[in-house]
């Protein structure tokens, strides 16, 4: 993959929640790549299938669950599916969002509260059930880490998509609370906000009209866009022994799009 792979995450027993696509399935083979053995677990199950076994035919140790994350009873099932496989947890990166949302999340006067209602249930609700469901196992563990995919909009402050910014900001507070909460107990907890990614599936789907991309190349301080792996590098490191003195924090990925 180029990055000069280290074993860091060797023995590790990662769950990647949102793994079948974009930027949870680069996730899942960064993660194998450095070592660790990773459940991916997605609300579309063929996806995650198809994830975990391009990790297997590589030689990974790889496994998909499926799971909804606005269903408790499907995130427990989830997680006992996972845990059986693992045997244990080591990490988790909680990476699901209904991105078809987004494009009806117009502003405060005419969004549909139906669309405001959806992404708290997937973005704050959702994310607050995986992570209840995960600490029991890292707390077992003696210690273990929680990394959130946030987004610049939580701090960007856009004229549109109010409540995709409202949820991430409130993913933010419950990853810092997470952090303080249990800190002392071994247990990290951090988010990664990425800025515009052009995840393989949009570079496929051809929907992304070049004057788009071009704009917001603008708009950052870098010689291209994201891609899913640049994100992946940091989820790694997160995750990795290399991130256990980093807590409560909200990485910026964004090729310089926000100074912050």
């Amino acid at each position: 993959m180029g990055h000069g792979m280290c074993n860091r995450l060797r023995g590790k027993a990662i769950m990647v929640i949102g793994a079948g696509t974009g930027i949870g399935a680069a996730t899942v083979a960064r993660l194998c790549a450095e070592g660790a053995r990773v459940c991916a677990a997605d609300v579309n199950l063929p996806a995650a299938e198809a994830v975990a076994e391009r990790m297997t035919a590589l030689g990974h140790d790889a496994f998909a669950v499926a799971i909804d994350i606005i269903d408790e009873a499907s995130v427990q099932a989830a997680f006992a599916d996972a845990i059986a496989w693992l045997g244990g947890l080591d990490g988790v990166h909680v990476n699901a969002a209904d991105l078809r949302t987004i494009f009806a999340d117009s502003n405060a006067l005419e969004v549909d509260l139906a669309v405001f209602d959806r992404t708290i249930a997937v973005n704050l609700r959702g994310h607050l059930l995986c992570t209840r469901a995960a600490l029991p196992h890292l707390l077992a563990a003696r210690g273990g880490a929680l990394v959130y995919t946030s987004s610049d909009a939580c701090d960007s402050g856009e004229p549109e998509r109010p409540s995709y910014a409202m949820s991430k900001s409130g993913l933010n507070g419950l990853m810092r609370h997470v952090a303080s909460r249990w800190g002392r107990q071994a247990i990290t907890a951090n988010a990664v906000a990425p800025g515009f990614v052009m995840t393989p599936e949009m570079i496929a789907g051809g929907q992304v009209p070049p004057e788009w991309i071009d704009h917001c190349i603008a708009q950052t301080r870098s010689t291209r866009l994201g891609k899913a792996e640049d994100i992946a590098g940091v989820v790694a490191m997160l995750l990795s022994e290399d991130g256990r003195w980093i807590n409560g924090q909200v990485f910026h990925v964004n090729g310089g799009a926000l100074l912050h």
